[in-house]
């Protein structure tokens, strides 16, 4: 019975130990390989004090090691959290104090200046996996290990005694209060979203799956245990070459890849670079989700891969993929598909505001329950209160269901359409963003008096940030030093992608900002 996530790869293992299991930057692993290297860092990260429930950080690039590293940590019985390789340290180092990380897996560069940043916060982790990247000596303090000399000392599988509903991972996403927010995920949420992937989509030991998401973005989940399941070959995409077309259909035709998972707007880069057909010839299946495609886009896709499955997954980070689409016939017009219907082992139903069921037609907002439903937000029992709530249509079923904030409706056939957010919470080139994150780091910003962060329509990201702010009086600001400002702060997908001086902003006649003004606004100035 497999009901870890990485019991998936000790199946895989037994079954295809001389198969490839994993593919990065031109290293690779067999499934024994693999099994053998997670085996020696899950005894490394237990002697080194790791145990039941503890969390470990993984900042790395994804290669091979990092993904043995992240076999380890769940053989280790901990939770791996995954840290942008991109974003700032002192974001970084809250996240990881936040969730008082036991272990570190990083390059040496990466733990040191991730270590020097947590010292603010009180807090360091016991142990660090050094992943040698090739660089300068750098001085890492605190108890270390080599990963080469990790695995060098091998060991068998601790079995620490794990159950499903373990978390398993946390995915910090943007928090509206300007403090990201952990989303606890347990083997049984992401194995049951695996299964039916498994069930839907299908895989085999053949098969050879896009890996283009990094590690800490959710749509990770869906190539790296997807692969394990199915004994299949993930092959990751060089983080430099993940937003280039004519380097994804070179890298499509020469890694043979048979299953590609990845953001709308990495598909319409590789439809513009116009790649000759035959080096897509390997594709059967394309998946997409974390962002609305645009139909125009989409007919493009589906006129250069008319003999491959086209599949639209939706689903907030909170409860993996809980709704899905196989693409049909587009519609005739530019309207989008839909987001489609529940997955298996999954319910969702839209709720109006005054608390009942939004029928056919009708604009609600969608609810969720079932297996992949997140066991909470970390350390955050407000917030999880907030989105895990009684349902509001059964409320004598014991489970809670997620409020998504995104409005639907229903259509005739049984799918559903999405309609928008209830909130300020965007999307962007498929990452989740909430505007006041945004609007918390401009606010940081000691040259500004006032700010504020809109969403306007993108053709390729589908939605851009444009930040309107007021310079203190004197004060000598351009739009480069703010983005320089928040990009010290914040990843760089949260980045306006520009900046409006203005010299006041646009208020409500009940002293609010107005922000239905600026986005309006923002949309004639801004040009993608």
């Amino acid at each position: 019975m497999t009901y870890l996530l990485h019991q998936l790869l000790t199946r895989a293992a037994e079954r295809e130990p001389d198969r490839e299991a994993v593919r990065c930057r031109g290293e690779s692993m067999t499934y024994a390989q693999l099994e053998a290297a997670s085996n020696a860092i899950a005894r490394a990260l237990v002697d080194g004090g790791v145990g039941p429930g503890d969390r470990v950080g993984i900042h790395a690039p994804k290669d091979v090691r990092t993904i043995a590293c992240v076999y380890g940590a769940l053989k280790a019985g901990a939770a791996y959290v995954p840290l942008d390789p991109f974003a700032p340290v002192p974001r970084l180092a809250a996240i990881a104090a936040d969730c008082t990380v036991a272990a570190l897996a990083a390059t040496p560069g990466r733990a040191a200046a991730l270590i020097d940043g947590m010292r603010e916060h009180g807090h360091r982790p016991g142990l660090t996996v050094l992943i040698d990247d090739g660089g300068e000596a750098v001085d890492v303090p605190g108890r270390t290990v080599a990963y080469a000399d990790a695995v060098a000392a091998g060991g068998s599988d601790p079995a620490v005694p794990t159950i499903d509903m373990d978390v398993a991972y946390i995915l910090y996403t943007s928090g509206s209060t300007g403090v990201p927010k952990g989303v606890m995920l347990t083997h049984r949420n992401a194995i049951t979203y695996v299964e039916w992937l498994a069930g839907s989509i299908g895989v085999s030991a053949d098969d050879r799956l896009s890996s283009h998401a990094p590690l800490h973005f959710d749509l990770s989940i869906f190539d790296l245990y997807l692969a394990a399941y199915g004994a299949a070959t993930v092959v990751a995409i060089p983080e430099d070459e993940a937003y280039l077309g004519a380097s994804l259909a070179s890298f499509v035709e020469q890694e043979r890849i048979t299953v590609w998972y990845s953001v709308p707007s990495a598909l319409m880069l590789l439809v513009r670079a116009a790649p000759d057909p035959k080096q897509l010839s390997s594709l059967r299946t394309v998946v997409f989700a974390g962002e609305v495609y645009p139909t125009p886009q989409l007919r493009e896709l589906v006129k250069l891969l008319p003999d491959v499955d086209l599949w639209n997954l939706y689903g907030p980070t909170e409860t993996n993929v809980c709704t899905y689409y196989r693409v049909g016939e587009l519609p005739p017009d530019d309207r989008t598909i839909p987001i489609g219907r529940a997955c298996g082992n999954t319910e969702v139903f839209a709720v109006k505001q005054d608390g009942t069921r939004a029928a056919e037609g009708e604009e609600g907002e969608l609810y969720v329950r079932g297996a992949t439903v997140m066991k909470g937000y970390w350390n955050r029992p407000d917030r999880t209160a907030e989105s895990l709530v009684a349902n509001p249509l059964a409320p004598h079923l014991p489970d809670p269901v997620y409020r998504t904030g995104d409005l639907v409706r229903l259509r005739p056939d049984g799918d559903y359409d999405f309609l928008g957010r209830r909130d300020h919470q965007i999307k962007s080139r498929g990452y989740r963003i909430e505007l006041g994150e945004v609007e918390a780091a401009l606010a940081s910003h000691p040259g500004l008096s006032d700010s504020v962060a809109v969403a306007v329509p993108h053709d390729e990201w589908g939605t851009a940030i444009v930040a309107w702010v007021v310079p203190e009086p004197e004060q000598s600001i351009t739009p480069n030093s703010v983005k320089k400002h928040v990009a010290s702060r914040l990843p760089r997908y949260m980045v306006p992608a520009q900046v409006e001086i203005v010299e006041a902003l646009p208020r409500t006649s009940t002293g609010k900002v107005d922000r239905r003004r600026v986005s309006a606004d923002s949309g004639g100035v801004f040009t993608p």
